[in-house]
């Protein structure tokens, strides 16, 4: 990995946020954001292509993971929340205007910053997240969507969840990682890199908060997205289904859509050098 410092920034209502950044101080600056339940990390195969690239390369923990501050309360981890985090972020690296890429909950809250900040948002990049004003559409017309977003009903169970999640060294947490990615994902030292973090106290309620909050949106729109916007998404996806892609795509003002076949949900993995290439091509382009 290319060199990287780690710093951290306070957020609109005093939460310590960790960021790794990486690449030139005066070149563009591009935020990835992370999904459920990962951290930085998850980016760190195209830390370094994209440093090299010339971009100034931002990869913060989000609120409740990792070296982030993890707030109680379900009502810290709204989606409103949540992009303020990004624009504070932003801010605190002097970028009035960025490059943001999110997958899994990070494009859940990249959508949501670009819909409702589209004037801070250069280009948008999407990896295998709906829009959240599409889900509740496809649901109802693709019932077997709804099956497989069963386990949000689960996250729900406060208390029990979390322990449930914790018991066994996180075992539960690791097979749903492994049960829906390609067979060589992630390691057992992958895995474990990833239970160290989900250990620190206050971790798994407040990733958990995350689909709390979500599920008290009850048919708040975030809106159409007019920059410009790339969604990538990884076809052997278990969880989110193709047609949230589509749907999704209907939302963007000026949007495009790739598709990788033999990738899982856990995309920027599987086909790292690909989606390295197509951040680097779409991002880089005037």
């Amino acid at each position: 990995m290319t060199t990287h410092a780690t710093e951290h920034v306070t957020t609109a209502d005093g939460l310590r946020l960790r960021i790794i950044a990486a690449g030139p101080e005066d070149g563009p600056t591009i935020i990835l954001l992370h999904g459920f339940p990962e951290h930085w990390w998850g980016w760190r195969r195209q830390v370094a292509p994209l440093a090299r690239a010339g971009f100034r390369v931002i990869v913060p923990d989000q609120r409740g993971y990792a070296g982030s501050d993890a707030p109680a309360g379900v009502r810290r981890y709204t989606l409103e929340c949540l992009a303020r985090d990004v624009l504070a972020i932003a801010d605190a690296v002097d970028a009035p205007r960025f490059h943001l890429v999110g997958h899994d909950w990070g494009g859940i809250v990249a959508w949501a910053v670009a819909a409702c900040h589209g004037e801070r948002v250069e280009k948008l990049s999407i990896l295998n997240a709906p829009h959240p004003d599409v889900v509740g559409g496809v649901m109802r017309r693709h019932p077997a969507q709804a099956l497989r977003s069963s386990y949000i009903g689960f996250f729900q169970l406060t208390g029990v969840a979390e322990a449930l999640l914790r018991a066994r060294d996180h075992a539960l947490l690791k097979r749903m990682m492994t049960a829906t990615a390609l067979p060589a994902t992630f390691t057992a030292d992958d895995l474990a890199t990833y239970a160290r973090q989900w250990a620190r106290p206050g971790r798994l309620g407040a990733m958990l908060a995350y689909y709390r909050a979500l599920i008290r949106r009850r048919g708040q729109q975030v809106g159409r997205v007019r920059p410009p916007t790339q969604i990538l998404w990884g076809m052997k996806d278990k969880a989110l289904s193709y047609p949230l892609a589509e749907a999704s795509l209907g939302l963007c003002d000026q949007g495009s859509l790739i598709r990788f076949p033999a990738a899982s949900h856990w995309l920027q993995h599987d086909e790292a050098e690909a989606v390295s290439a197509a951040l680097i091509d779409f991002h880089g382009r005037p």
